[in-house]
C-alpha cells in the first residue's frame, strides 16, 4: 500500500436495525411537533422600520410627504456627506456611500412599512367617524397599490381586545378589510397589528376573528396574519412564572408574523419614570430578550420600539436627536433587532444611515468569510453551517434595504442571491443549519 493511502476499514455494528426503528417511532410525535412549532424564518423581506400614521392623518401623498420632509431636513441640517458624517461619527470611508444611499432611499422608497393607526395615535372617536376613517384608509391603501406607490408593507393597528374597546377594534378591522376587498382585493404585504396583548386568550380571539372573516368572504384559510404588540408586563411573565409571550405565539396558530415591543406603554407598566422610558432601559432589554428567545425558530420576527425625541427645532437640537436615534438603532441592530418604529419624518435619515452603516462596515469581512466557507478554503476562523446561515442572512438583509447592491455582493462572494437564500433555508433535522 502506497505511502499516504489509508487502509480500507472493516465496518461492524452491534445494534439491530429494529433499535433505530423503535427510536424513530417513539420520536415521531416530537419530530412533527418540532416541524410545526419551529418552521424557521419565512425567508421573506423584513422591513427595517414601521412608520405609524394616525388614521385621520393618512393621505394619498403620506409616503411621499415623509420622504420629502426627510430630504428637507437633510438639506437644512446636513446638506452634504461630510456634515452628516460629522454629526453621526461616521468614518471617512463610510461618509459618502451612506449619505448617497440615504438620499437615494428617501427619493425612491422612504417608507418600508406603513401602519395606519386606530389605537393610541388615533384615540377614541364617535363610531361614525371611525367607520368613515377606516373606510377611507382602505380606499387610500388600495389606490396606492394600484398606482404602484404603496410601500412594500402596509396595514392597520386596530384597538385591542380589552373589553372597553373590543367591539370598536373588531368593527374597524372589518371595515378596513372589507373595504380593501371592495377596492380590488387584499394587497401583498398586508400587515395587521394587535396592540396591548396581555393574555394568550386575546391572541386566540384574534385568530377566531380572522377565521370568521376569511370564511365570510371566501378567502383561503390562513390568508390573514397579524403582529402581536408587547406592551404590558403580563405579556412577558405570567402569574405562574411562565413566559406569556411564548404561549401567545402558539395561541396564534401559525398566524403571528411579528412581536413588536411598545417602548412607552411597557415602561410605564413597570413604573419607569417618563424621563427614563427608552428602548435601551434595562427593563426594555429584558423584555426584548425574552421576546427574542420565544420567537427564535418560529418564523415570528421581533421589532424594537421607538424614541419619542423628535428631530425638530434648531440645528443643534436636531443633531442631538439624530445622534440619539442613530445610536439606539445601531444598538438594536447589534442585538439582532432588525426592525423598529419611526415616529417622525426626521427619523428617516438616521434610520437608514444606521442601517446602511451597519451593513456596509461589515460587508467585506462577512463576504470574505462566506466565500471561504462556500469554497472550503478555510481561513483564520472555522465557520459552521449556522455561521454561514448568519452571514448569508446578513447580506440578504443588506440587499433588501438598499445598503448593498447585488453586483457587489456577487463579486465579493461568488454567490448568487439564490445561493445566499439556500444557506438561510432550514435543513431537515437541524433548525440552525443550512444545506451546502
Amino acid at each position: 500500500m502506497g505511502q499516504g493511502q489509508s487502509r480500507q476499514e472493516k465496518v461492524t455494528t452491534s445494534l439491530a436495525g429494529a433499535v433505530g426503528e423503535e427510536i424513530g417511532a417513539s420520536l415521531a410525535p416530537v419530530d412533527a411537533e418540532l416541524a410545526r412549532r419551529y418552521p424557521g424564518d419565512p425567508g421573506t423581506r423584513q422591513p427595517v422600520h414601521t412608520v405609524y400614521v394616525p388614521g385621520d392623518v393618512l393621505a394619498a401623498d403620506t409616503v411621499r410627504s415623509w420622504g420629502d420632509r426627510a430630504l428637507a431636513a437633510l438639506d437644512e441640517h446636513a446638506p452634504d456627506a461630510a456634515s452628516f458624517a460629522a454629526v453621526l461619527g461616521l468614518s471617512d470611508d463610510l461618509a459618502e456611500p451612506v449619505y448617497t444611499r440615504v438620499r437615494a432611499k428617501l427619493e425612491r422608497e422612504p417608507v418600508e412599512d406603513l401602519r395606519v393607526d386606530f389605537e393610541d395615535g388615533y384615540g377614541p372617536r364617535p363610531d361614525a367617524e371611525e367607520d368613515e376613517t377606516a373606510a377611507r384608509a382602505a380606499r387610500l391603501v388600495a389606490e396606492a397599490h394600484a398606482r404602484g406607490t404603496a410601500p412594500p408593507y402596509t396595514g392597520i393597528r386596530m384597538k385591542c381586545m380589552e373589553a372597553a374597546v373590543r367591539d370598536r377594534g373588531i368593527r374597524t378591522l372589518d371595515v378596513f378589510l372589507t373595504g380593501l376587498l371592495e377596492h380590488g382585493g387584499l394587497p401583498g404585504g398586508l400587515l395587521l397589528t394587535l396592540p396591548k396583548v396581555t393574555y394568550p386568550e386575546q391572541v386566540t380571539a384574534m385568530v377566531r376573528l380572522l377565521e370568521a372573516f376569511e370564511k365570510a368572504r371566501g378567502l383561503e384559510a390562513g390568508r390573514l396574519g397579524f403582529e402581536i404588540q408587547i406592551e404590558t408586563s403580563q405579556a412577558i411573565l405570567a402569574t405562574d412564572g411562565t413566559a406569556t409571550v411564548a404561549r401567545m405565539i402558539q395561541a396564534a396558530e401559525g398566524r403571528a408574523t411579528g412581536l413588536h415591543y411598545g417602548t412607552f406603554d411597557y415602561s410605564a407598566c413597570l413604573g419607569v419614570s417618563a424621563a427614563y422610558q427608552a428602548s435601551d432601559h434595562p427593563a426594555a432589554d429584558h423584555a426584548k430578550a425574552v421576546m427574542q428567545v420565544a420567537a427564535a425558530g418560529t418564523g415570528v420576527r421581533v421589532s424594537d420600539g421607538s424614541t419619542n425625541v423628535l428631530p425638530v427645532g434648531p440645528t443643534e437640537r436636531v443633531h442631538d436627536a439624530w445622534r440619539l436615534h442613530y445610536g439606539l438603532t445601531r444598538r438594536a441592530l447589534a442585538r439582532a433587532y432588525y426592525q423598529g418604529w419611526d415616529m417622525h419624518p426626521g427619523h428617516l435619515p438616521t434610520r437608514y444611515a444606521a442601517v446602511y452603516a451597519f451593513y456596509r462596515e461589515s460587508f467585506a469581512a462577512a463576504a470574505e468569510r462566506l466565500a471561504r466557507y462556500a469554497n472550503r478554503t478555510g481561513g483564520d476562523v472555522m465557520d459552521e453551517p449556522a455561521t454561514a446561515k448568519a452571514l448569508s442572512g446578513h447580506l440578504l438583509r443588506g440587499l433588501d434595504c438598499g445598503a448593498l447592491d447585488l453586483a457587489e455582493v456577487t463579486e465579493a462572494t461568488g454567490l448568487t442571491r439564490t445561493t445566499l437564500e439556500g444557506y438561510t433555508a432550514p435543513r431537515r433535522g437541524d433548525l440552525t443549519a443550512t444545506a451546502r
